[in-house]
């Protein structure tokens, strides 16, 4: 690997009679090193590999060595035991310069002698320095013997001299193997909760992994936890909260588990658990329903009385793996399928999970080819008066007009632009291209007046620090009134920071536009959400429609959602009306509006306009 590095020292700081041999195949890193090592004052001799190095120290023994380990034939490990193992050349200080940074090679590079060690890129300052502490002990070394030998007649005084000596120089280097050894310590466990880290459950992972190859009767298995919604704890109780909340879970995690079992911090709110010696996978899905139990008992932090779920990724140590890493990739699979069935569960690796992840990747990658060559078309479905039956408005519904696989519905791509962020310029396109169009409508004579236009906006857009500046944006560019605008928002939304939605919500209320909860009643439905936001109309979610007709006691969940509307000065509007029974009843019940396919399925803009010409009347 080529030698490189932010700057160098050109000062005069070692001694000329110094004598340093650098040993690396690499002829450049070879004239670089060098050169420093000349300005700074040291006498400096070069080799391209063991032979030549042997016969340079052959002709005259070098002060000190500075060794790289990734050379051809001999490495650098195999030339420093040679060193050591030669009674001439063993007390030669030896300082390994690599591009290897890994903990493991730098205890194999101490275990065969090395003094020091130095990883690529580095700053030359900080070998100059190096290279003189070694080369200052080697002379210390070199003046005892040579006082030793000269003041023979002294020996009583200058033992005790080199006593001393011997003994701040013990201190050093137990302070040196103090500091390397909690340098490996901190490498392999996490800061906050004095877990090991990923490093150190890979390692073990990997033993296990190789034990379960030569012994038939040993098992382990791997399970991967994700707490659920984690963010919401940090942005409104504070991070230091968060941060007690994860050593707390840490050692509830510990009680669920044997002592022969690993629990590592593998970042952030994940964790990592392997499970060895486990006979069946219903062992394992046992102690991952008593973690999940564990969890989902309050945790006292500060004055806050704080709950959390976690969703778990279970996967068995299959022998057929080849790398471990692959198996921690499955248990997090595994662990994002327990999310999507709801979170606060857990759910086994399936083969069939990696095939779908894979399918989610390639939609990942076809979705962003979308984005950027706009394959996404805006179909709209009419929203009917229940007082005049006539076209009120209309909702615009994205379609992905896919290349391939032709027309993708919103329910197979919004959740993947959501997590990947594509949603933002999805959704900041569907509201363009649904603005232009109801300026379009709204100048035909033949169109209904007024006439409004609803469009669904994804909770992650209200994260964005400029999203009423492109609602502006959009607004002026299009030139539509933003009193006929409604904007359509699920109860995710409130779910974030409370404060910063109802800010939001409350500066798009002033500017004209209308607000909607879509789907109300298939969340959490707090009553609370009503009170302090300033919305203007409540959807029924289509669900509690096709409830209605089954028996009476679901009856009364419509009406009920319809009085809560009127009773907060919101209009109502019963979404996925597809009989006209279903009419009958909401408009016995006073529902404001309908939306369905009784009236039209979604589609161009052409065919609405055909509609809206016909002056249908329900």
């Amino acid at each position: 690997m080529k030698l490189t590095s932010k700057n160098a020292d050109d000062g005069s700081l070692g001694n000329s009679n110094q004598d340093i041999l650098i040993i690396d195949d690499t002829p450049d890193n070879l004239r670089i090193l060098s050169s420093i090592l000349a300005r700074a004052g040291y006498k400096v001799r070069k080799a391209l590999n063991w032979q030549m190095a042997f016969t340079a120290c052959q002709t005259q023994l070098p002060d000190l060595i500075l060794l790289d380990i990734m050379m051809p034939e001999v490495d650098g490990y195999e030339i420093c035991q040679r060193f050591k193992a030669n009674r001439k050349t063993a007390d030669i200080p030896i300082i390994f310069i690599t591009a290897l940074d890994d903990i493991l090679d730098k205890v194999r590079a101490f275990n065969v002698g090395g003094v020091d060690y130095i990883t690529k890129p580095f700053e030359f300052a900080e070998v100059i320095v190096r290279v003189q502490n070694q080369l200052d002990l080697r002379s210390a070394q070199l003046e005892i013997l040579r006082l030793n030998n000269q003041l023979e007649e002294r020996v009583q005084q200058r033992t005790l001299e080199l006593k001393n000596t011997l003994k701040q120089l013990q201190i050093e280097i137990n302070s040196r193997q103090e500091l390397q050894s909690k340098l490996l310590e901190s490498a392999l466990r996490d800061a906050l909760t004095s877990l090991p880290n990923r490093v150190f459950l890979m390692d073990r992972l990997e033993e296990a992994l190789n034990r379960s190859k030569l012994e038939s009767d040993y098992h382990f298995a791997v399970l991967f936890i994700d707490c659920d919604r984690f963010k919401i704890i940090n942005d409104s109780l504070g991070h230091l909260v968060g941060d007690r909340l994860l050593i707390a879970i840490a050692e509830r995690l510990k009680t669920s588990l044997s002592p022969l079992d690993t629990l590592a911090r593998l970042g952030g709110d994940e964790f990592g658990i392997l499970l060895e010696n486990v006979s069946d996978i219903q062992m394992v899905t046992s102690i991952a329903e008593r973690i999940l139990k564990s969890l989902s008992q309050h945790f006292n932090i500060s004055r806050y009385q704080v709950f959390v779920n976690v969703s778990i990724g279970v996967n068995w140590g299959n022998t057929n793996y080849e790398k471990t890493e692959y198996i921690l990739r499955d248990a997090d699979t595994a662990m994002y399928r327990a999310k999507a069935l709801g979170r606060g569960r857990f759910d086994v690796f399936d083969p069939k999970m990696h095939q779908e992840a894979i399918q989610i990747l390639e939609l990942e990658n076809d979705l962003r080819r979308a984005v950027k060559q706009q394959e996404f078309i805006v179909y709209y479905q009419p929203i009917v008066s229940l007082k005049t039956g006539k076209i009120s408005g209309f909702e615009a519904l994205v379609r992905w007009q896919h290349p391939l696989k032709g027309l993708i519905f919103p329910t197979e791509f919004i959740p993947v632009a959501e997590e990947t962020g594509l949603i933002y310029a999805i959704d900041t396109w569907v509201l363009r291209t649904a603005c232009n169009q109801l300026h379009i409508w709204q100048n035909h004579l033949a169109a209904p007046k007024p006439l409004y236009l609803s469009v669904n906006l994804s909770a992650k857009l209200f994260q964005q620090p400029n999203f009423l500046a492109q609602i502006d944006q959009i607004i002026y560019e299009t030139k539509v009134n933003p009193a006929f605008l409604e904007l359509e928002i699920t109860e995710s939304v409130f779910m974030e920071n409370n404060l910063d939605v109802k800010t939001t919500l409350q500066e798009i209320k002033e500017r004209n536009i209308k607000l909607t909860m879509d789907d109300f009643g298939t969340g959490y439905s707090s009553l609370s959400y009503l009170h302090n936001f300033p919305l203007n109309t409540l959807k029924i979610d289509k669900s509690f429609l096709n409830f209605m007709q089954d028996n009476d006691e679901n009856m009364g969940l419509v009406p009920a959602m319809i009085s809560i509307a009127h009773s907060m000065g919101m209009k109502a509007i019963a979404e996925g009306v597809e009989t006209s029974e279903q009419l009958s009843i909401i408009r016995d019940l006073n529902c404001d509006f309908a939306q369905g396919n009784l009236f039209s399925t979604p589609t161009e803009p052409r065919l609405m306009l055909d509609l809206m010409l016909a002056a249908p009347r329900w």
